[in-house]
């Protein structure tokens, strides 16, 4: 009965995290959901059915340093991409949870002085734990946030047992997101 019991748990914990694991949506998806031109859109020149121009967001060195400081680690590379469609942009990101990258998703809009986050979607996790980041009742939490000027976010982020460094690794992404737009739309 025991050696049962045992077995059905395992076997319980080894379909969870199977089920964690993976890609729920990809880039471009996510891209083409939510930068999609508006079809009220006075600009009939864009068609719908086109991309939104991607674009890079060149990283100076204050710019990486900044960056830097958000991320807690050095930054690395000379560009970010990005995508923009009027004053909204579309950020995907990788930040280490526990051990391996998180692939997020963040959509800002707003000038410079209203800018606050629209959307944050979990795009690919790879951990065995942490899982849970994905599920909309956690990135809902993002929805209208905004950056401080000393670069935090102005909620609070509730964090999830069990799941402490993925909720870190969104969190600051949805930081750096947000600096990147502004930066961005100060180009």
């Amino acid at each position: 009965m025991v050696l049962l019991f045992i077995l059905f748990s395992l076997t319980l914990t080894a379909s969870n995290i199977a089920h964690s694991k993976g890609v729920y949506q990809t880039g471009a998806d996510f891209i083409a959901k939510h930068l999609q031109p508006s079809s009220k859109s006075p600009d009939t020149s864009q068609s719908p059915s086109l991309p939104p121009e991607q674009k890079s967001l060149w990283l100076t060195p204050e710019l990486k340093e900044t960056a830097s400081e958000v991320l807690g680690h050095r930054v690395r590379g000379i560009r970010v991409r990005y995508w923009q469609s009027g004053e909204k942009t579309a950020w995907i990101m990788e930040e280490i949870g526990k051990e391996l990258p998180i692939t997020i998703g963040i959509i800002v809009n707003g000038d410079n002085d209203s800018s606050h986050i629209e959307q944050v979607k979990i795009l690919a996790f790879r951990e065995s734990r942490g899982w849970e980041v994905r599920y909309p009742a956690f990135t809902a939490q993002y929805q209208n946030v905004k950056i401080t000027p000393e670069l935090k976010l102005d909620q609070h982020i509730d964090g999830i047992t069990g799941a402490t460094l993925s909720v870190r690794a969104v969190t600051k992404v949805a930081r750096l997101a947000l600096f990147y737009h502004q930066q961005a739309l100060a180009q």
